[in-house]
């Protein structure tokens, strides 16, 4: 008697999977010729087996693939024929380019939630603000350069560094790049690419102006702090109105950005410096921006949103396993990497999908919680999540017909 006899549906790790086209994964594989030399264990194995660790949090080889033996019979419906060694496993983490799983987290992205337009015009502020800003994750070799200061056994730990952009709208990555933690952080601006008219809120640690200058012909508003030692010279004392002052705006300056003697290296360009003093935190911040139209007020806030991609690295970092990776190589971290950040992006497509019926919202934890403790049952995860309550009495109704059918055959 077939599976299906006993069970309804496919388990919670399947309904996760299929979100995945697998035409786009094979497509890749061939892209970057990932399933060369390889007999067995293909490229889509591999995707499945480290998802598996993503979502059960496995923090060694040994318990990943015990507990892929101990489930194999559940992950037939994935055409998982049968479960790798450790040794094929550790293999494949060193020797397969990390590039196919970087490249299908976004494709995966676009394909989910739609590539970005060529242009903002038009659109509201919160669906074209960008924030860009970046995340390190500590490793226990030093196989990537990490940053900081030296311990007192001489020795500094690894680290990689996570770049990222996140578009506001979305609440997830668009884009991510990863480096050791030592790499600057004015390096990834050169790969960002944004829609014209759009807004790009970031730290001061990413100012570069030669970019900046760029994206101000490109027609692309940018809200940072000022960095320490700029150079500039005050134009314009733009007035600010009582209100304005009650609400925390000092100044409101338009300025010529950039040192005159360095004009043919790095051009100057025209900007506008807001004073601000946040009463509740008791602390004065001075904003940077190529915006002209926007309020004072509205640049504060703008740069108050960039908080917003801490919480996703947060998010990422409490609810999947960083403490141990299953290998000592750049290759193999840089793919557990990816895979996690395709993780989380399943869960945020399933949240979304949920959120869009349900009038109550669920916390991104509470599902990524109930997600690892169901993996392996068999039950509609979207209804499950829709409403809790009628989709188990459906499930135990089904279950028991089922084993009255099979009393009866």
């Amino acid at each position: 008697m077939g599976k299906s006899t006993f069970f309804t549906g496919q388990p919670v790790l399947n309904q996760l999977i299929d979100l995945i086209p697998r035409n786009l994964v094979d497509q890749l594989g061939h892209r970057y010729r990932s399933n060369h030399y390889y007999k067995k264990f293909k490229v889509y194995d591999h995707l499945v087996t480290m998802l598996y660790c993503g979502f059960y949090r496995c923090s060694s080889l040994r318990e990943l693939i015990t507990g892929l033996q101990a489930n194999s019979y559940r992950l037939f419906h994935l055409g998982l024929k049968h479960t790798p060694r450790r040794s094929t496993l550790a293999d494949a983490n060193k020797k397969r380019s990390s590039e196919f799983f970087e490249a299908l987290f976004h494709q995966l992205y676009k394909y989910h939630y739609g590539i970005l337009p060529d242009s903002m015009k038009g659109s509201k502020l919160h669906e074209k603000l960008f924030v860009v800003d970046s995340t390190t994750i500590s490793t226990f070799c030093d196989v990537m350069k990490g940053a900081g200061s030296y311990g007192l056994n001489g020795k500094k730990k690894g680290g990689v560094k996570a770049h990222t952009l996140m578009r506001m709208k979305d609440d997830v990555p668009c884009f991510v790049h990863l480096t050791e933690a030592a790499k600057n952080d004015r390096t990834f601006m050169s790969m960002l690419e944004l829609p014209l008219n759009s807004v790009l809120v970031m730290d001061k640690g990413y100012l570069s102006l030669n970019i900046m200058n760029q994206w101000t012909k490109e027609k692309i508003s940018w809200v940072t702090r000022l960095y320490d030692g700029a150079k500039y010279e005050v134009t314009e004392k733009r007035d600010v109105s009582l209100q304005q002052r009650q609400q925390g705006v000092r100044s409101d300056l338009c300025v010529i950005l950039g040192h005159p003697r360095k004009h043919k290296e790095t051009p100057l360009q025209r900007a506008r410096i807001v004073n601000f003093y946040d009463a509740a935190k008791k602390r004065a911040f001075t904003f940077l921006s190529n915006n002209m139209q926007y309020s004072p007020l509205t640049i504060a806030n703008i740069y108050k949103q960039r908080w917003s991609i801490e919480n996703l690295f947060r998010r990422v970092k409490s609810n999947f396993q960083f403490h141990n990776f299953l290998g000592d190589n750049e290759n193999a971290i840089k793919i557990q990497m990816w895979c996690t950040l395709i993780a989380d992006l399943l869960i945020a497509i399933v949240k979304g999908r949920v959120d869009r019926v349900r009038k109550r919202k669920w916390a991104f934890t509470n599902i990524a919680g109930l997600i690892r403790h169901h993996l392996n049952s068999y039950i509609d995860l979207f209804k499950f999540l829709i409403n809790p309550e009628k989709a188990l009495i459906n499930y135990i109704e089904e279950i028991a017909s089922n084993q009255l059918l099979l009393f009866r055959t």
